[in-house]
């Protein structure tokens, strides 16, 4: 069973879809730590692609290759849907993640903790998208995955914390995880939390 059939069972969902949006600058570790999330033997769900979609490349969530431009997948685990956007940090493509910003329960944002030089950059996509109109008004779930714990270079959760300025997100609960995506370390404790968070919103 993956974790995402675990946070199922844990809501008790029956028909109501949770959309997660999982996000954060390329080479973080979003794919890898989907990959830990969704149930086994999974196959990609995501459907036939509009005209305007058309660019944007899909992958099967066990090729871990780093994306170019854009990428989108969309699977289901029981009822829940679980949508992961995969960001290049191209500005050209950042209107596009606004689609499914309105229509999100949660947030998983993912930082490569051992990437000092990118983490300004991080942090502008972080602000930017806090402060997006439909972000902005809604008291959803943030959780941050610190990830690479494993590598020589690697800052602590704390660390990670502080260059972002967590501390300043007031109108949001949010946590944030050390991982090591790789061994699916960190991945049960922030699961943990996003469930029960997720879980007084959907009472």
């Amino acid at each position: 069973m993956g974790l995402l059939d675990k946070l199922t069972g844990w809501l008790g969902l029956k028909k109501k879809e949770v959309n997660v949006l999982c996000l954060g600058l390329d080479n973080s570790g979003k794919t890898t730590i989907i990959n830990q999330l969704k149930p086994p033997n999974h196959s990609n769900h995501l459907g036939p692609l509009s005209e305007e979609w058309k660019h944007v490349s899909q992958t099967q969530a066990q090729e871990i290759v780093p994306t170019i431009g854009f990428n989108i997948e969309k699977f289901k685990s029981s009822s829940l849907s679980f949508t992961v956007f995969d960001m290049s940090g191209q500005s050209r493509y950042r209107n596009l993640w606004e689609h499914y910003y309105k229509e999100s329960h949660a947030i998983i944002f993912v930082i490569d903790s051992s990437d000092k030089l990118r983490m300004v950059v991080a942090k502008e996509e972080l602000d930017t998208l806090l402060n997006h109109e439909d972000i902005r008004s809604k008291r959803i779930p943030v959780l941050f995955f610190a990830n690479k714990i494993d590598l020589q270079d690697a800052m602590s959760s704390v660390k990670v914390s502080q260059m972002l300025c967590l501390e300043n997100i007031k109108d949001k609960p949010w946590h944030i995880c050390a991982s090591n995506a790789i061994k699916g370390e960190g991945l049960q404790e922030g699961l943990d939390w996003l469930q029960d968070h997720l879980k007084t919103m959907n009472t």
